[in-house]
């Protein structure tokens, strides 16, 4: 399993659609569209390597050293397959 943690959606989302959008998006609304498009991205090229598989999106995960932690508000967002 690989985990994949984006931390900067916001600037990503300014430097490609211009910081005035950027300013009316809420962290959270960039944080999607980012991950909307790297996971898109992502299997498009795992599918030429001819890899199958799942790719998913989750709300409240966190890891801490070796520690993987789980939220309250744990969700899976999307699940796309490949």
């Amino acid at each position: 399993m690989i985990l994949l943690k984006i931390t900067n959606a916001s600037d990503v989302v300014a430097s490609k659609a211009g910081k005035l959008f950027e300013k009316m998006t809420p962290e959270m609304i960039d944080q999607k569209l980012v991950e909307s498009q790297v996971i898109q991205q992502m299997i498009e090229q795992l599918q030429l390597e001819g890899l199958k598989g799942q790719i998913s999106s989750v709300k409240g995960l966190e890891i801490n050293e070796d520690n993987l932690i789980t939220k309250s508000s744990f969700k899976i967002r999307s699940i796309k397959t490949f």
